[in-house]
């Protein structure tokens, strides 16, 4: 938990670094205005900033999630974040990691209070908890067993998978619901039936991928175009079992080993008159170049459609004109369209309160926040039903599903597709 007391800026290092910690002690203790969210704290417990900004005007459409008028109950909230303030101890330093771990951990802070800041000024009120996580697996266990985090009504973080890990494997965690904020990782890996996993794992990109494809797909099959490197395996086995499921076996899927660009022995198995439906779940920049040179090949001679890993939108050796020309297709959570009014609204309001850019951590923890902090103050009881709950964001849409064993996965996935030298969203 923050404590500005115990924590010095150094006289001299990385001005960054002291604006980041500053920026941190400003947020921990600025003037109450309006409603505002509290925030303990070691020495006090005076967050919450203030509360100039409109962050709910013009809000991000909801589904069945609604503002609504909310009641005097105070909900208290945990953040664990990795911020490494121990570094900025006499004679200690970030690493360039670890200072990058703590701008993450600032940016989403700062997202997730000006979501909670918004809801106060319709009434609601919250305690929020800033405790660093140093990204160690001994805080993380430390952190486990703290009593005013385990009866908090929701725990975020630890970010990592392997912090997330080890606080969730502790004797008597918390049985309160614990909101895995920004990692992809399967619930599997954790085994806790009360986490959220909000960042949809592997397995709903692959099972949105199949599902696109066993609607559009005429010939009945699809090829998937390996490198033969294990970590494809789990997508390619999450791919066949729902293509398997969807088309009842009637779509086959064909998969080939790709060495050095060589596709002839699917060539005969190709046609003229129906698109041809590949998937390559490849994230190597070799395999990739030399792949998709000879599916481009291909192409003058055979329609084609392509489908690619949720991680090339990340990848800028990819050629935007050679993807086009393959018909390409993404699986992507994490899309924000920058020109739609409520993307505008809060760019402003961040650049007002903060003096700097929202970063994609700032949008996902401004929506998990606005979303999480209305479902508390319109009652706990709603954290129980999150699939009763849509909510459409500025990032992603929430479509929770509760899963045996795994707590609640949002499930939402959009498909996206290389036009005009950018990606739209076309599902």
């Amino acid at each position: 938990m923050i404590s500005v007391r115990n924590h010095r800026l150094p006289l001299s290092g990385n001005r960054w670094l002291i604006i980041l910690v500053v920026a941190i002690i400003a947020g921990a203790c600025s003037p109450k205005t309006q409603p505002a969210v509290k925030t303990t704290a070691k020495s006090a417990e005076k967050e919450a900033g203030k509360n100039d900004t409109k962050a709910t005007a013009e809000k991000p459409a909801k589904e069945k999630l609604k503002a609504k008028k909310v009641s005097d109950r105070i909900s208290t909230i945990s953040l664990l974040l990795p911020l490494g303030l121990d570094h900025l101890n006499p004679g200690a330093k970030y690493t360039p990691a670890g200072l990058k771990k703590a701008g993450l951990a600032l940016d989403y802070y700062r997202g997730f209070k000006l979501a909670l800041d918004s809801l106060t000024e319709q009434g609601a009120n919250y305690r929020l908890q800033v405790y660093d996580s140093k990204d160690e697996p001994a805080q993380s266990h430390s952190l486990a067993l703290n009593p005013q985090i385990k009866a908090s009504d929701l725990i975020v973080g630890p970010v990592f998978p392997d912090g997330m890990k080890v606080f969730t494997s502790a004797p008597n965690v918390s049985k309160n619901l614990i909101l895995s904020p920004l990692s992809p990782a399967s619930p599997l890996t954790y085994n806790n039936p009360n986490i959220i996993t909000v960042i949809p794992p592997l397995e709903y990109h692959a099972w949105k991928a199949a599902e696109f494809v066993s609607k559009n797909v005429k010939t009945q099959k699809v090829f998937v175009l390996a490198s033969g490197y294990s970590d494809e395996k789990a997508y390619i086995g999450f791919f066949k079992k729902a293509i398997d499921s969807l088309t009842k076996k009637r779509v086959k899927v064909v998969q080939l080993t790709v060495v050095r660009g060589n596709l002839n022995a699917i060539v005969p198995q190709l046609t003229k008159f129906d698109r041809n439906f590949f998937v390559i779940p490849s994230t190597k920049q070799a395999f990739l170049k030399i792949t998709l040179y000879s599916l481009d090949t291909l192409s003058r001679r055979f329609p084609v459609t392509l489908f690619g890993h949720p991680n090339w939108e990340k990848y800028s050796y990819l050629k935007a004109e050679q993807l086009q020309r393959l018909n390409t297709h993404i699986t992507s959570a994490d899309k924000v369209n920058y020109k739609s009014a409520a993307t505008i609204t809060f760019v402003r309001n961040y650049r007002k309160m903060y003096g700097a850019e929202p970063s994609e951590y700032a949008v996902k923890a401004f929506d998990e926040g606005l979303y999480f902090g209305q479902l508390l103050a319109d009652g706990r009881d709603n954290l129980h039903e999150l699939n009763e709950n849509g909510f459409t964001g500025l990032h992603n849409s929430f479509s929770f599903k509760k899963k045996p064993g795994q707590g609640w996965v949002n499930t939402h996935v959009n498909v996206l597709k290389y036009t005009n030298f950018e990606l739209r969203q076309v599902e």
